[in-house]
């Protein structure tokens, strides 16, 4: 049986990912096709909510994988730091992109979700202001990476911003867990009740069912562009060292 860490290896991550990538696209576009379709169309308006409600397809797998994207780049720096594979490093700046674009739709459908619901499009609640930090730590997460010629310093030091940076993506989770105050619901997907505004309740299963494919969907179209942004940034580093020795020589 492979070992995991074959895959540390450029070539073969490579042409791993150049197999799976077309079978990842496909299956991210049919689940969130269906996913989103299903949401917007096919389901009732909501008794408290109306029609408003329905963002939750958008807002919802957004930010679980704004959260989740920080917690991989957690875990491939981690691999750096103890094995210096090349490729977990790498994948770490590849996926950074796209969790900031998580995190970008996950606060603009919150507050254009927010809006007709609280009043108001932002509010400085526990939640939302730990939401738009980790944003912040995205942005500079790859402004360091490019500020650093050195891939093997840059890697050392994005590596150290993404621990810090890690404690705002579990405040991001579980912000109204630590706080009560705030406009932000608590969890709701997991709870058992009917959809609402209401902590207590969760998503009723007319709900549930299409968003959990738009989350499949936005999990699979994750790991696909980071599987795609890996192979650039191994390709692009290659081009630099054969750059450089060429003008050493």
């Amino acid at each position: 049986m492979a070992s995991i860490w074959e895959y540390a290896n450029p070539v073969k991550f490579i042409r791993t990912a150049d197999r799976l990538l077309p079978w990842l696209s496909g299956l991210a576009l049919v689940l969130m096709a269906v996913g989103l379709f299903w949401g917007f169309f096919l389901t009732p308006e909501d008794y408290r909510q109306g029609a408003t409600v329905k963002i939750i397809y958008l807002h919802v797998p957004a930010a679980l994988m704004a959260i989740n994207a920080w917690l991989m780049m957690l875990i491939a720096s981690l691999i750096w730091i103890v094995r210096r594979h090349h490729v977990s490093a790498l994948a770490a700046r590849a996926a950074a992109p796209v969790g900031a674009l998580m995190t970008v739709i996950a606060l603009a459908t919150g507050a254009i979700w927010g809006q007709p619901m609280w009043g108001t499009w932002w509010a400085w609640d526990p939640r939302l202001t730990s939401f738009l930090i980790l944003f912040l730590f995205y942005l500079g997460y790859m402004a360091l990476w490019s500020a650093i010629e050195n891939d093997d310093t840059a890697a050392d030091l994005t590596s150290i911003l993404c621990l810090v940076g890690s404690v705002f993506a579990v405040l991001s989770r579980y912000a109204v867990n630590f706080w009560n105050q705030g406009l932000h619901q608590g969890a709701s997907v997991m709870r058992a009740g009917a959809i609402a505004g209401d902590t207590e309740e969760r998503v009723s299963n007319v709900y549930a069912v299409p968003l959990f494919v738009c989350m499949a969907g936005f999990a699979v179209l994750f790991v696909a562009l980071v599987f795609l942004r890996t192979q650039t940034e191994i390709r692009a580093r290659r081009t630099r060292a054969l750059l450089a020795r060429e003008r050493m020589a």
